[in-house]
C-alpha cells in the first residue's frame, strides 16, 4: 500500500445547510482540479452488512462497485461531506489502494464548505441521500 499523506486543506465545522450536521471546509482557497484529500477507506465485509444497515453508520457509507454490490466507510473526513446539486467536489474510488480522493471541481475559497452530489444531478430521485461511486470513476 502506498503511503497516505494529510493534507491540511480541511477542517469540520457545523455546516450551514438544513439537517446536514458537521461540513467539511476549505482550510485555503483549492484550484480546480487540485486534490483536496485523499482518505483510506475500509471495506465492509458482506458479513457485516446486516449488523450495518440497523446502525446509524449505514449515512455514513458509500456503495461502490460495478453493481454497487460493495459498502465501504471512508475515514479521514472522507464521509463528513455534505450533499449539493451543485457542488464543488467530486470523488474516485481507488480500490487497489483501498483510498478514495476528493477533487476540486471548481475554484473552492477559503472557508467555503466542500460539497459533491450524492446523488450524480439527478434531484427527481426521491431515495435517501446515499453515496454511491464505481471504482475509478469521477462524478
Amino acid at each position: 500500500m502506498k503511503k497516505i499523506v494529510s493534507s491540511g486543506n480541511v477542517y469540520v465545522k457545523q455546516s450551514s445547510i438544513p439537517d446536514s450536521g458537521r461540513g467539511v471546509f476549505a482550510t485555503r482557497s483549492i484550484k480546480k482540479g487540485e486534490i483536496i484529500e485523499v482518505c483510506p477507506f475500509i471495506d465492509i465485509p458482506d458479513h457485516d452488512l446486516e449488523n450495518l444497515s440497523q446502525s446509524m453508520l449505514i449515512t455514513y457509507t458509500f456503495f461502490y462497485g460495478e453493481k454497487k454490490e460493495k459498502l465501504l466507510i471512508a475515514l479521514g473526513f472522507g464521509s463528513l461531506y455534505n450533499h449539493s446539486y451543485s457542488p464543488n467536489a467530486k470523488y474516485s474510488i481507488n480500490e487497489a489502494d483501498q483510498t478514495i480522493r476528493f477533487i476540486a471541481k471548481k475554484t473552492i475559497c477559503k472557508d467555503s464548505e466542500i460539497t459533491f452530489d450524492y446523488k450524480h444531478g439527478n434531484p427527481q430521485d426521491k431515495n435517501p441521500l446515499w453515496f454511491e461511486a464505481n471504482q475509478e470513476e469521477v462524478f
